[in-house]
C-alpha cells in the first residue's frame, strides 16, 4: 500500500510514519507533506496514492482546499486536533476522523475500516464516531507541580499565561507573573495542552489565550505579542501566523 501524508509539524508526521510502519510493515510513504500548495502540486503531477493521511490545518490554510483544487480518487484519514471538522472531513473522501495525539489502537481501527470499506459511513455513522473520539472528552494536563524553595505547589493552567524554554529547561509564567521551572519539554507539552486554550507560536513559546491581549502587526508578515512579565519577545512564526488567526477567532 502506498502513503501519502499531508502534515505540516514535523514531530507528528515522523509519529504518524512510525506508528504505520509498525502497524502495516508493508506500506511505503510516498512523501510528507507540509502544505495546501506543496500538495496540490504533487497530487497534480502523481497517480493517487492508496491511501492518504491528511492534518487538516496546515500553514497555508486547511487542508479541505487540496481537495477542492485536485479531483482524487483514494480514501483519506484526516488527523487533527479538533472535532469540528468532521462532517466536512466525511463529505471529502474521508473514512476516518483521527484526534491527535494519535493512539495506536485508533489508527489500527483505521486501518482496519479501510481494508472493510464497501461506501462510505452514513450520517448516523458519522455523528456516532464523533461523540465516541470527541475532544472535548480528552483529558488535558490541568495542573504542574513546582518547586518553591523546599515546598511544592500546585499550579492551575488556568492560572498559566506563557509556557517558554530558557537555557534548555522550560518555565511556566503565571497570571501574578511568577515564574516556576517545571519538568517537561515544549514538545511533551504539544501533547498535554488543551489546543483551544494554548496555542504554540514558535519553537520556544506556547501561549493561552489570556496572554494574547496585545498583539502586533511585526516583520516579514508575522504578529508580535507583547506579554506583561515576560522579558522573551514573543514573535508568531509566520508559517503559523493564519492558524494563529484562526485559533483567536475561536
Amino acid at each position: 500500500m502506498k502513503v501519502l501524508i499531508i502534515e505540516d509539524e514535523p514531530r507528528a508526521a515522523h509519529r504518524l510514519s512510525k506508528l504505520i510502519e509498525h502497524l502495516a510493515p508493508d506500506t511505503g510513504i510516498l512523501a510528507t507533506l507540509e502544505s495546501v500548495r506543496e500538495s496540490v502540486k504533487f497530487l497534480s503531477s502523481h497517480p493517487d496514492p492508496d491511501l492518504i493521511f491528511s492534518d487538516i490545518r496546515l500553514a497555508d490554510g486547511l487542508s479541505f482546499e487540496i481537495y477542492k483544487q485536485v479531483k482524487i480518487n483514494c480514501p483519506i484519514i484526516f488527523t487533527t486536533a479538533y472535532d469540528h471538522y468532521a462532517i466536512e472531513a466525511f463529505n471529502t473522501n474521508g473514512i476516518d476522523y483521527l484526534l491527535k495525539p494519535i493512539e495506536e489502537d485508533r489508527l489500527k481501527q483505521a486501518l482496519k475500516k479501510l481494508k472493510n470499506l464497501e461506501k462510505k459511513p452514513d450520517l448516523e455513522k458519522i455523528m456516532d464516531l464523533i461523540s465516541k473520539n470527541s475532544v472535548t472528552s480528552k483529558k488535558y494536563k490541568t495542573r504542574f507541580m513546582v518547586r518553591v524553595g523546599e515546598q511544592i505547589k500546585a499550579i492551575s493552567s488556568e492560572n498559566i499565561k506563557v509556557f517558554y524554554s530558557f537555557e534548555r529547561a522550560t518555565f511556566i509564567l503565571t497570571k501574578t507573573n511568577n515564574n516556576y521551572i517545571i519538568d517537561y519539554s515544549l514538545d511533551q507539552l504539544e501533547e498535554m495542552l488543551d489546543p483551544g486554550v494554548f496555542f504554540r507560536v514558535n519553537r520556544k513559546h506556547f501561549v493561552s489565550l489570556n496572554a494574547c491581549t496585545q498583539i502586533y502587526a511585526w516583520s516579514n508578515s508575522r504578529l508580535k505579542i507583547e506579554v506583561d512579565g515576560l522579558d522573551d519577545e514573543v514573535v508568531v512564526a509566520r508559517e503559523r501566523v493564519n492558524n494563529f488567526k484562526e485559533w483567536l477567532d475561536g
